[in-house]
């Protein structure tokens, strides 16, 4: 168990594969750059552009393609071309919002953020919400990645009011609390996490229980509220072993450990450690192991 992909990138996977294209060709293609064939998802685009250079649908998976395999200039080409056929604020959004996606696949972060505050302008038109917080949460993604704290948090605090469902909100309160956890307040931190925790208990998916559960005890740990964090971070370990999350396991035996170096018993964080550590080893899990290295050193 990992948790390792965004409600951002589900949903607009999901749109596209389900929702948005139009003619079965474009579906197709689609499907294609889903399954990540990047090399069939340009040619199914180039067929259906060769009979109509206008269609909007061939135009876009055709971009996504362009951007996946690197080729930021022609994607932007391709999306220029797709905006000039958009007719209305909700296609705007669309080719706005894989404008920014293209922007930050090539690390031009600025350039992405302009294009995604492009998208809300959009959606807002078009009466929007969805994509209003998926251009919200696209801007914090960015800006966290670029450590420009403050704007991330506001984008992320903005999303959250447009979320519609708990397991979105569980997602936008995961992200302010790491946010603030970044900027030092780890009392916000933690009122955010437990709000995450709580809704991904109810509605998450099992990484997303496990995860939070996790984070839940950091922040405890961070507030000095050790004994909640022990309590939250054996609670995780026994269901992470239960479920066979070796992954989650380890992680949460770790942050114990930290725990435990907090309340000056040395002995049960150096056991939590290579505890850890021997759960990697058994996994075959080298980013794991590296994880676990940096977590532990200085800590001991």
């Amino acid at each position: 168990m990992k948790l390792q992909i965004t409600l951002t990138l589900i949903f607009t996977t999901l749109f596209f594969n389900n929702v948005h294209a139009i003619t079965p060709e474009a579906t197709t293609c689609n499907q294609a750059l889903a399954k990540g064939d990047v090399t069939a998802a340009l040619a199914q685009a180039n067929t259906i552009l060769k009979r109509n250079k206008n269609d909007k649908d061939a135009l876009l998976c055709q971009g996504r393609a362009l951007s996946t395999s690197g080729n930021l200039d022609a994607a932007l080409a391709a999306f220029k071309l797709a905006d000039a056929q958009s007719s209305d604020a909700f296609d705007q959004t669309i080719v706005a919002l894989l404008t920014g996606h293209a922007y930050k696949a090539a690390k031009q972060y600025e350039s992405a953020i302009v294009s995604y505050q492009q998208t809300i302008t959009h959606a807002q038109a078009a009466k929007n919400k969805a994509f209003e917080f998926i251009a919200q949460n696209a801007i914090g993604d960015v800006a966290a990645e670029t450590k420009q704290y403050p704007l991330a948090l506001a984008a992320y605090l903005a999303g959250n009011k447009l979320a519609g469902n708990d397991n979105e909100r569980g997602e936008n309160c995961e992200n302010i609390a790491f946010t603030y956890h970044r900027m030092n307040q780890h009392d916000l931190a933690l009122e955010y996490q437990l709000k995450a925790y709580l809704m991904h208990d109810t509605v998450g998916t099992l990484d997303q229980y496990a995860h939070s559960s996790i984070e839940l005890g950091r922040y405890y740990a961070l507030t000095k509220n050790y004994v909640s964090a022990e309590n939250v971070l054996n609670k995780i370990i026994k269901f992470a072993k239960d479920q066979g999350g070796a992954y989650y396991e380890a992680q949460a035996s770790y942050v114990l450990a930290k725990v435990k170096v907090a309340t000056g018993d040395i002995a049960a964080a150096r056991t939590l450690i290579e505890y850890a550590r021997t759960i990697a080893k058994n996994t075959n899990d080298n980013a794991l192991a590296e994880e676990i290295n940096q977590e532990a050193m200085g800590l001991l």
